[in-house]
């Protein structure tokens, strides 16, 4: 596992032990980033379900200038932080070690608004669309954000959801990745109609 391209081309980035995590294989990484990029003029990028980080730092090392990688496992918090230090973007980041909905929580009462957020849960968990519809109510996606959502072949999720545009799936085996684009609704009667 490497950084792809960008500023940290190059650079060897550890995985978590044990059977646990299963990492973004570079070849879905290198097509993820066709898809979303490949480069970014600034930015925040939310990693929600961290664990090696390698999503999150392949934005940073493409032009994001801060990242946000949560985890609720030690053990990948620890190869998060140590993979950032290998990329030279502990500057550049926050690393924290919570739950995804109670990390929700904290992010908006900090007011954090992100440009691309990356959703990889366990394969276990089926709840991609209920994070993105949670990530509208607490305000956290700035217009025009990215999600990017990777989750086991055999499950679908819908190509729309409120507020959210399907842009993009593709399959890669045993992975799909569903690409969304965030359009909220405008607010009738808001000061933008002026």
């Amino acid at each position: 596992m490497r950084v792809i391209s960008g500023s940290a081309k190059g650079r060897p980035l550890k995985a978590v032990p044990g059977n646990g995590t299963r990492p973004t294989t570079d070849k879905v990484k290198e097509a993820i980033f066709s898809i979303i990029g490949p480069y970014f003029e600034g930015g925040t990028v939310l990693d929600l379900f961290a664990g090696t980080g390698g999503l999150g730092i392949e934005a940073l090392s493409r032009g994001m200038e801060h990242g946000i990688f949560i985890d609720m496992e030690y053990k990948s918090i620890e190869v998060v932080k140590g993979n950032l230090k290998a990329a030279s973007f502990s500057d550049q980041a926050e690393v924290y070690r919570n739950e995804a909905g109670r990390a929700l929580k904290v992010l908006a009462k900090k007011e954090a608004a992100f440009d691309l957020v990356f959703l990889d849960p366990p394969y276990r968990m089926k709840n991609g669309t209920e994070l993105m519809t949670e990530m509208h109510e607490r305000h956290l996606l700035n217009r025009g954000a990215t999600i990017v959502l990777e989750f086991e072949s055999s499950h679908r999720y819908p190509e729309q959801l409120e507020h959210f545009q399907g842009v993009r799936q593709a399959v890669y085996g045993e992975t799909t990745v569903h690409v969304y684009r965030y359009e909220p609704e405008d607010e009738q009667g808001g000061a933008d109609n002026e």
